[in-house]
């Protein structure tokens, strides 16, 4: 195993990350007082938060994606906002639009109406069904956290994070993500169903009275710096290396991707995989209470990560092989490997 030169973490730092460790449990139990099982989402929906990253949930309705995402906003005292994609829904349906009103002594100017966002966390809904002009309008938010309108740029408050969803049913009518919107998103979050004793505590949860409000665990400030806290956490050398590794094996082109591997995968992940990889295991670390990254957190955020990155032919598609188990036998491969 390849040296480290990974720094150590400042004293302050640490008791900072075991703070967050804490605050981290207590999340996950008062998000459990509302959401029944869908512990590794809340995680992974943690991860992207405290990453600054952004998330795509995908899962049949029904999975109590809004409210997961509405309870999280609860417990960290954040602006939560909700935008439904819709066939019709317009660029300036999101971002805001300068609107002609009558302000002081009568006089008419321009004034900018904030869309819906500018919010703390937004939840995209159904992303896929509004054509791609619409797409669009949420990369530069995305990326910059800022949006422009009609020439003039407007900064988002932070933190800021969009998680959008998106049905892999009833495909028709929709307009699929293209790779540059995808790439923008750090996780593919996939929902499945509960299980039988889940699904009976659900009913009981939901066909009672109303839903319990949640504890106020966090501010926006202690985010940013939980945040900022997440960047510094050290990571070994050979981290880095087998990120990279791993990354340039799902290229066909490349010369290390296995031989395998070619007939399946049209387009491998870009460079932007190998710093997700190290954002999201940097951020599984700090959680879970480790000053230090480990092989297992790459391990454990590879499959969200590059799942959506990895573009499949359609030899694999007729084969019945999808991303996912590329994904996961390219990991087992390169772990093996040392």
């Amino acid at each position: 195993m390849a040296s480290s030169s990974a720094e150590r973490l400042s004293d302050n730092d640490v008791q900072a990350i075991d703070q967050l460790r804490e605050t981290f449990t207590r999340l996950k139990a008062e998000l459990g007082r509302v959401i029944v099982g869908q512990q590794p989402v809340i995680e992974r929906l943690a991860f992207c938060l405290f990453a600054r990253g952004h998330a795509l949930l995908m899962g049949v309705p029904g999975l109590a994606k809004t409210l997961l995402v509405s309870k999280l906003a609860e417990t960290m005292s954040l602006r939560f906002n909700r935008i439904q994609f819709t066939p019709d829904l317009m660029p300036m349906d999101i971002t805001g639009t300068d609107i002609l009103q009558e302000g002081a002594g009568g006089k008419r100017e321009f004034q900018f109406v904030h869309g819906p966002v500018f919010a703390n966390i937004v939840l995209a809904d159904e992303i896929n069904r509004a054509p791609p002009k619409t797409q669009a309008a949420m990369l530069e938010a995305m990326q910059e956290h800022r949006v422009t309108v009609v020439g003039k740029t407007f900064p988002l408050e932070q933190p800021f994070l969009v998680l959008a969803t998106q049905n892999p049913v009833e495909q028709e009518g929709t307009y699929p993500l293209p790779e540059a919107q995808l790439d923008r998103f750090m996780f593919l979050i996939e929902l499945d169903y509960p299980s039988e004793l889940e699904e009976i505590q659900i009913a009981r949860t939901t066909t009672g009275g109303a839903l319990p409000q949640l504890a106020h665990l966090l501010t926006g400030e202690q985010i940013l710096e939980h945040q900022a806290l997440v960047r510094r956490v050290p990571v070994p050398d050979h981290i880095y290396t087998f990120a990279a590794k791993l990354v340039r094996k799902t290229r066909p082109q490349d010369p290390s991707a296995p031989a395998w591997l070619k007939p399946l995968v049209g387009w491998g992940a870009g460079p932007r995989a190998v710093q997700y990889l190290i954002l999201g295991a940097k951020a599984r670390a700090a959680l879970l209470g480790s000053y230090m990254v480990r092989l297992e957190d790459v391990q454990e955020v590879a499959v969200p990560v590059l799942t959506h990155r990895v573009i499949t032919t359609f030899t694999a598609q007729s084969e019945g092989v999808d991303a996912r188990q590329i994904v996961r036998r390219l990991l087992s491969e390169t772990v093996a490997e040392g």
